[in-house]
């Protein structure tokens, strides 16, 4: 069906394998999948009461569990990326040129209009058909 899925995975909240498995569902054969988590920078002042090194340690610790809920599948890669994961999932989703993003919802807010707040702006902001999971 897709060439090319981001599958946008909270690790803070657990998801990730149910995501993957329907990514996987979703895949026309010899395509990928880009496992994609997007951890939000740390506000400035802030940031400097932060050891040297701490935001590359971060992405190591993230990069190693998106590397484990892909599994052992040759059909997907990991990526970390910082920012505003509501902003940079699509934008990162267009720039690669995927044809669909899977993104898992948590239980959501009256705020959020019955999803999540990074699933919604995700569905509001993509180029591409968004898949969301409850």
């Amino acid at each position: 069906m897709y060439k090319t899925i981001v599958v946008a995975l909270g690790l803070e909240h657990g998801h990730g394998y149910r995501a993957m498995d329907v990514a996987r569902q979703l895949l026309s054969e010899g395509s990928e999948i880009i496992a994609l988590h997007v951890i939000e920078p740390v506000p400035g002042v802030a940031s400097l009461y932060l050891p040297e090194g701490h935001e590359k340690e971060v992405k190591k610790s993230a990069l190693d569990q998106v590397r484990e809920r892909i599994g052992d599948g040759q059909d997907a890669k990991a990526e970390v990326l910082f920012g505003h994961p509501g902003r940079l999932i699509p934008e990162y989703s267009e720039d690669i040129g995927a044809d669909c993003i899977v993104v898992v919802s948590h239980k959501a807010e009256l705020s959020d209009y019955l999803l999540g707040a990074t699933a919604a702006r995700v569905v509001r902001h993509a180029s591409c058909p968004v898949h969301v999971l409850r």
